[in-house]
């Protein structure tokens, strides 16, 4: 392996307090050593070791690449009928999911990898380095295991989502589809994928419900995460922290107690503004989540129906602009607060050991994610320590 200096970085988040200064760990004037797939070094440029190879990075800001820690990315078919009316004064409501899943269950392997494909490489061009993605658009044994293969070609961060919503197939009976969820569609799901997940929702699965597809998930080596508390006040904040899921997803509608529970556990919150943008719901209290001493992560949310999105750019600034989040606690939820929401601590840092994902901004800071909005500052992403935009 080969080393790499990236040098004349202007402004280099690290999201390590001991390389810098702050939660993001900013070093200014500053450089990177790549060394194969990993950070070999990161600090001032003037004390920067010697490498095999320099790039220059032009004055420009380098931050890790995006930990994207949710979205929904094999399916197939167009939902734009659906946003039309929506936009002209329709609510919306989970049932929009049916749509999908008729498509879906209509299309190739070859044409829902393809769809994958294209999202990730659309998402790469603007950042994001590290993705997850989930099933949840089949609803039947043979096509959530389809979809679940497919991820895996792609990713390794795969979520089984079974229950997305009760299948039209068993729509008068709920039950009946929670056992084929935690029974035979699990025993096909659980070998592609590494967690769990359910949408708790008035509409979808209710507390119950919920626990038990995620204990049964559990039981096969599966780690828990969940969408919880997205349209409603309900019961999956509060199972998630219980059961120690990674994380919970959505919580736009929390009470005090389920603020207090997610401060005192591990259980990160997901929170997800293009679904608020693209439904035109209330926004998340990222402010009130923050002061209590919640970790909180932002992704995409990206699916074709409540948030067809895959620009994390474009998260972190609806995130400053309308959740009461600065942009450095935004830049950081979306990287080192992605990574968490994944238990993982090899991506969403720039640090000796931690993987060589980075993004550099046509811009002098981070800060320019939020004060230009829209705009396409992504100039180019590292992966693996291999520059692939």
């Amino acid at each position: 392996m080969t080393t790499t200096l990236i040098t004349n970085i202007r402004s280099l988040v690290t999201n390590d307090p001991a390389l810098g200064d702050g939660p993001l760990g900013l070093v200014e004037d500053a450089a990177l050593v790549l060394d194969g797939e990993t950070v070999a070094w990161a600090g001032p440029a003037a004390q920067a070791p010697a490498a095999d190879h320099r790039v220059d990075a032009g004055g420009r800001a380098v931050l890790p690449g995006f930990v994207d820690s949710h979205s929904h990315l094999v399916f197939a078919g167009d939902r734009t009928a659906e946003f039309n009316a929506r936009m002209s004064g329709r609510p919306y409501e989970a049932g929009g999911i049916r749509t999908t899943v008729a498509a879906t269950r209509a299309a190739t392997d070859a044409e829902l990898s393809a769809n994958v494909a294209r999202f990730m490489r659309e998402a790469l061009r603007q950042g994001t380095t590290t993705f997850e993605t989930k099933s949840g658009y089949g609803l039947t044994v043979e096509d959530e295991a389809r979809a679940l293969r497919i991820a895996a070609e792609h990713t390794d961060e795969v979520t089984y989502l079974g229950a997305h919503i009760v299948s039209p197939d068993h729509a008068g009976d709920p039950a009946a589809y929670v056992d084929l969820v935690t029974g035979p569609m699990l025993d096909a799901c659980a070998p592609y994928a590494r967690w769990v997940d359910v949408f708790c929702e008035k509409g979808a699965f209710d507390g119950d419900q919920a626990r038990a597809v995620l204990t049964a998930g559990m039981a096969r080596g599966l780690l828990p995460r969940i969408h919880a508390n997205q349209l409603s006040y309900g019961p999956g904040v509060q199972l998630a922290v219980e059961l120690d899921a990674a994380s919970a997803d959505h919580c736009t509608h929390l009470t005090d107690a389920d603020v207090d529970a997610l401060a005192s556990g591990n259980t990160v919150a997901t929170l997800l503004p293009g679904a608020e943008f693209s439904t035109r719901a209330a926004w998340p209290d990222a402010r009130r989540l923050l002061d209590a001493g919640v970790t909180v992560a932002l992704s995409t949310d990206c699916n074709p129906g409540s948030s067809f999105t895959s620009s994390v750019p474009f998260c972190i600034a609806l995130a400053v602009r309308d959740m009461g989040m600065t942009p450095d606690e935004a830049v950081w939820s979306a990287t080192a607060g992605g990574a968490a929401a994944l238990r993982r601590t090899d991506v969403g840092r720039l640090a000796p050991g931690t993987r060589a994902d980075l993004t550099v901004l046509d811009a002098p800071s981070h800060v320019h994610l939020a004060y230009r909005p829209g705009v396409p500052l992504v100039a180019e992403v590292w992966r693996r320590g291999v520059r692939v935009v």
